[in-house]
């Protein structure tokens, strides 16, 4: 991810990374991963917080809309990542960062990585939401002119004190992580939590884990869903969106960044593909990655939907918190939330170390000694980076605006717009005609996609403050 920027933090131990002299002087510079556990690490890669939101873009689409847009997003996802593998054939670099660099220069290479770093940044600020969101609730919402308090697991079990608050409950989880951010050796860390070893590949397993979390969530989703469908306890959810006026066309465009951000994975498309023998491999491990996620998306959405209504909230799992009356419910309920909060505090240390590396090697010049041997610039940025993600997830507790700004931006460019330039600057001159006309409505439609979302949703918060 960091492109001509050359960072030198020992992400992997040297004794894990053995390289047989065949495997050195292969032309192809191909693994030996399989197709399946390609498909387990991209699935990965896209399944995160964003499957949170996702119920809550149906509330705002409806149904047939959202489930359209979501396949779409899924084809142009498949799209923009066929650009980056065959334009990456053609050249002399492996990764993103290095493709931008061959066609955009230098320039290109750091835009590239400021944008993974906002991503990054953004979405640790959206795990710590989603985590605030578990243990001590949400903020009182209104639902069809009732006001709703949703508790945290925390409240429920020991009532509402001074130390499960948001502010005091964070910050305990970002000084607990502390020492778990604070690990020079990110590898070692992952290996102690998931028992990964030396390279992409046997990530498939924590991968298969966290793939699994996902479809535990959706059974559970559905089965409640399908519980209270058949108990009457439902609301016949609405297909298509209410257009009462000008604005609320407008407001459609707003869950588009919300998709945009669920299925950008694409900064991790060439660590996996490199694992792979033959690049028509990965190309089938992306379309596999992509039916089964946009499958997952669908189900989560239809039955988070149709189990909450219109009082669905933009983390689903705040919604987590309502009596089904019983203790099964109860049970499930606490199951659902626990688990994939469980989930995000695993990774968050890994995602930290990632921003941290990525921003050191940005600002500081490479004259400069290892991050990793110099205890005050690594504890000063870990501890300004942690500071920063506590006080954003405490002065806006709304995942909403976090996917609203990456997807609308940073997002958009990772997935669609940087793909798409990449097209038609050529820089190997192999785009066909068939490729610049994709890459022009492609990069057309993400920019005015981009625009309205951005100005809807300032004109709602102008108006909100006013």
């Amino acid at each position: 991810m960091t492109g001509k920027i050359q960072v030198q933090e020992p992400l992997l131990p040297q004794h894990h990374r053995r390289v047989s002299a065949e495997e050195s002087s292969s032309s192809a510079g191909g693994g030996c991963a399989s197709v399946t556990g390609a498909v387990f690490n991209v699935s990965t890669s896209i399944i995160g917080a964003g499957i949170m939101s996702i119920p809550a873009t149906l509330k705002v689409l409806g149904v047939i809309p959202a489930v359209l847009l979501i396949l779409f997003i899924a084809v142009l996802s498949e799209v923009s990542v066929d650009f980056l593998l065959r334009f990456t054939s053609w050249g002399k670099s492996t990764t993103y960062a290095g493709l931008m660099g061959e066609s955009f220069g230098r320039a290109g290479s750091v835009g590239l990585q400021i944008c993974i770093m906002v991503t990054t940044l953004g979405t640790l600020i959206i795990y710590l939401i989603i985590i605030g969101d578990v243990l001590c609730g949400t903020a009182n919402t209104v639902s069809k002119g009732v006001t709703v308090e949703h508790l945290g697991i925390l409240q429920e079990w020991f009532g509402t004190h001074w130390w499960n608050t948001r502010t005091f409950a964070l910050l305990f989880m970002v000084i607990s992580s502390l020492p778990r951010s604070c690990c020079l050796n990110a590898f070692k860390y992952s290996e102690l939590i998931y028992g990964v070893h030396d390279d992409a590949e046997s990530l498939r397993f924590s991968s298969a884990v966290s793939i699994l979390l996902a479809v535990v969530f959706v059974v559970i989703s559905t089965v409640m869903a399908i519980s209270a469908l058949w108990a009457g306890k439902t609301n016949s959810p609405k297909l298509v969106p209410d257009l009462v006026n000008s604005s609320s066309y407008f407001e459609l465009f707003t869950a588009v960044p919300v998709i945009v951000t669920a299925f950008t994975f694409h900064f991790n498309v060439h660590p996996i593909g490199n694992e792979l023998n033959k690049s028509s491999d990965m190309v089938s491990a992306v379309r596999i990655s992509l039916v089964l996620c946009a499958t997952i998306y669908i189900a989560v959405g239809f039955f988070g939907y149709l189990l909450f209504g219109d009082s669905v909230l933009p983390d689903i799992l705040a919604n987590f918190d309502q009596n089904f009356g019983s203790k099964v419910g109860s049970v499930l309920n606490d199951v659902v939330r626990l688990s994939y909060a469980l989930h995000l505090v695993l990774v968050f240390p890994l995602l930290n170390f990632a921003l941290r590396i990525n921003i050191d090697g940005l600002i500081f010049p490479k004259s400069w000694p290892l991050l990793a041997s110099h205890n005050i610039r690594f504890l000063s940025l870990t501890f300004f980076l942690l500071a920063i993600i506590y006080i954003a997830a405490i002065a806006i507790p709304n995942i909403w605006y976090f996917f609203q700004f990456m997807g609308s931006t940073t997002a958009l460019c990772l997935a669609f717009i940087f793909p798409g330039a990449i097209v038609l600057r050529d820089a190997h001159g192999i785009s066909t005609k068939r490729d610049r006309i994709l890459a022009g409505v492609m990069i057309g439609l993400a920019v005015i996609a981009s625009s309205i979302a951005i100005y809807t949703n300032i004109n709602t918060l102008v108006k909100k403050d006013s």
